[in-house]
């Protein structure tokens, strides 16, 4: 139950950060839902690759 809250927070807090990219809505929209459904890897790849990748690779 704990690893379960803890994993929600950090998807909120990966969806909040994606929000502020200047990226389209599309992309944020497909990214949150992956990242929210994949729950800790999602979290992982969200983290490690595309946090810092996203806004290169969609433009």
């Amino acid at each position: 139950m704990i690893l379960w809250l803890l994993g929600t927070i950090c998807a909120i807090w990966c969806v909040l950060d994606l929000f502020k990219k200047n990226i389209g809505l599309l992309w944020k929209l497909i990214v949150a839902v992956l990242v929210l459904g994949t729950s800790w890897i999602g979290l992982a790849i969200y983290y490690f690759i595309v946090r810092n990748n996203i806004e290169k690779w969609v433009k």
